[in-house]
């Protein structure tokens, strides 16, 4: 099957091309850095910057089987000290680059007659945090986004979100820069762990199953964060 992700090169969007090559299936990659994944069986990568105002998405000749916008970003600050930029770029990274995606590969979904997208949010756009309200509020938006487009274009293609909370991935890494950070994660989750990328794979190579009887679904890996009070 073919597979198109963004944001493939590292972290979540990383362990699941590396599961989809294992499994034999072919991959387009983007992201702005390759950081090898070229070099997996059955991917290509194409440079892309999701923040231009027109990104150089690559040209995809055959049907797409699944697309998974994996790109994000994490701004944590007091809402007092975040300027309107600020707002703007999480707005433009998490939600504008999924909706310009999703319009260069919609023709591309559908002609694979069965399909599915796959999104991320996080668990702050649900569960009210201290310094989370630019990229709740854009990852809010996308939850919006994913229900919307689930009824739009059911039955042919399939949308759903991964809500996750902290993740031991390079994008949140000056949050887990120290044990004492890492320890004080771990336990504000009910399982007193964190993420790391390979939790995620199983649900998403599931989701991403065109078998599966999925959609319009924000579904919480988050160690049981948004709904457990131990």
């Amino acid at each position: 099957m073919n597979y198109l992700v963004i944001g493939g090169s590292s972290g979540i969007g990383r362990a699941i091309v590396n599961q989809l090559s294992e499994e034999g299936h072919s991959i387009v990659v983007c992201s702005r850095e390759s950081k090898g994944v070229e070099q997996l069986p059955g991917v290509s990568w194409h440079p892309l910057n999701i923040e231009d105002e027109s990104p150089a998405f690559p040209v995809v000749d055959q049907p797409l089987h699944g697309l998974v916008y994996a790109a994000g970003s994490i701004n944590l600050k007091p809402f007092k000290m975040l300027k309107p930029d600020e707002f703007y770029r999480d707005w433009n990274v998490n939600v504008q680059g999924a909706i310009k995606t999703l319009h260069q590969y919609h023709k591309s979904l559908q002609a694979a007659g069965q399909s599915t997208v796959l999104l991320f949010s996080t668990v702050a756009a649900q569960t009210g945090m201290p310094f989370h309200t630019s990229i709740a509020a854009a990852k809010g938006a996308l939850e919006g986004l994913t229900r919307s487009l689930a009824a739009e274009w059911a039955p042919a293609i399939r949308v759903n979100c991964i809500a996750p909370s902290l993740t031991d991935t390079p994008l949140a890494s000056r949050l887990l820069s120290s044990d004492e950070k890492i320890q004080a994660a771990r336990d504000r989750h009910p399982l007193k762990s964190i993420g790391d990328a390979s939790k995620f794979v199983p649900i998403s190579l599931h989701l991403l199953d065109p078998q599966n009887w999925i959609t319009g679904q924000v579904l919480h890996i988050d160690g049981g964060l948004s709904t457990l009070k131990i």
